[in-house]
């Protein structure tokens, strides 16, 4: 399944970083993708789109529903 959502806190590639890494430590078959640009974060994964949302603000970031 493809989870995309948007993520207004992505402000540089560090915090692409940061929500790729906190994904994949809890997720690690998870297939990630961040658009800095555009604030979107792509997961490609068999996790719901809750359990996303949760690993994304647990890193420190905000999703707009």
């Amino acid at each position: 399944m493809t989870i995309t959502l948007k993520v207004p806190s992505i402000a540089c590639g560090a915090c692409a970083n940061t929500i790729t890494k906190a994904i994949e430590g809890q997720k690690p078959e998870a297939k990630v993708s961040v658009d800095v640009d555009s604030k979107i974060v792509t997961v490609e994964t068999d996790a719901s789109t809750e359990t996303i949302k949760e690993i994304i603000s647990e890193a420190g970031h905000t999703v707009e529903d």
